[in-house]
């Protein structure tokens, strides 16, 4: 029997096809709950960790077009770190979001690439963004902390926090405003 690859898997996954799945999550199933005992340490269970771990597969399951070769583990690594996040923040059955995981109604085919475009083009700008300010910004609308929490995390006052938001939001307003003149 043929030896499967990561090409091979990620190939099979795009095409919806389980085994593609049943591969990444052999390969990489350790890795992702390493990455979220990492992060939660002894404030979560082992059920708890494990099912974050069968979440973040889940995640990419249903986003299977999005991994690209080469990136499978940082994507991986990304969606763990946000679940194991949200897993510490909120207790119960209950998790935040994640970006990967929202769905925007999108009306045909011409809508869903409108959709992925308007994604691509907000990450392209958040990696224009100073590193600390994009770090602020993801931190904030994306993983859901909260501005003390931030500045907590990063030594700057809430209120600096806010600020850096606040000009966050205008840099994207102005850069997505020129893209509509164009």
């Amino acid at each position: 029997m043929e030896r499967i690859t990561e090409r091979t898997a990620l190939s099979l996954l795009h095409q919806g096809d389980e085994a593609g799945l049943r591969w990444m999550m052999q390969q990489y199933a350790v890795y992702v709950g390493s990455i979220v005992r990492s992060i939660a340490g002894s404030r979560l269970s082992r059920q708890d960790v494990e099912e974050i771990v069968a979440d973040v597969f889940m995640v990419l399951w249903r986003n299977r077009t999005r991994p690209m070769e080469g990136k499978v583990k940082s994507y991986l690594a990304s969606i763990a770190r946000s679940r194991a996040l949200n897993g510490l923040r909120k207790p119960g059955p209950e998790q935040l979001l994640d970006y990967d995981d929202l769905e925007i109604a999108a009306e045909g085919p011409e809508g869903e690439l409108l959709v992925q475009e308007g994604k691509r083009l907000v990450r392209q700008l958040l990696d224009t963004m100073r590193p600390l300010d994009r770090e602020i910004f993801l931190r904030h609308y994306y993983l859901h902390e909260t501005a003390p929490a931030i500045g907590k995390r990063l030594g700057m006052t809430p209120e600096a926090v806010r600020q850096r938001l606040k000009r966050g939001r205008e840099y994207l307003r102005q850069q997505l405003g020129k893209g509509e003149e164009t």
